[in-house]
């Protein structure tokens, strides 16, 4: 249903590195730039946009698909490698459903992001 996703971030370089190493593990790359900044893995699908500087971006949400499990532990790895608050290691989430293996942390502006896998091991 979603074509593509912004979020506004205070320091659009910090947010950048942040997500560059984040988003390798599960296949995904900065595809355009220069000013917004677009990720994806075939298409920019994930875009990193400045905050206009008198706003206070209120946190969000975004969960990325990774293609396995591994992927999940390496998303949380370069997530704690860049130095972000770990909410919640990689595990099975049993009350999404029976295979939900995921790990959540918060990005340079409090956004909660997860890496999920929805595949049994």
């Amino acid at each position: 249903m979603l074509d593509h996703f912004s979020v506004p971030v205070r320091d659009l370089p910090v947010a950048a590195a942040f997500y560059d190493a984040v988003l390798a593990p599960l296949g995904g790359r900065r595809i355009m730039e220069p000013g917004p900044i677009g990720y994806g893995v075939d298409r920019p699908d994930f875009w990193l946009e400045p905050a206009s500087p008198d706003a206070t971006p209120v946190p969000a949400h975004v969960a990325f698909t990774a293609p396995d499990r591994e992927a999940v532990h390496a998303f949380h790895d370069a997530a704690i490698a860049a130095g972000a608050e770990v909410l919640h290691a990689p595990k099975v989430w049993p009350e999404y459903h029976p295979t939900y293996y995921g790990t959540f942390v918060r990005d340079p502006d409090g956004n909660n992001v997860e890496a999920v896998c929805h595949r049994p091991q």
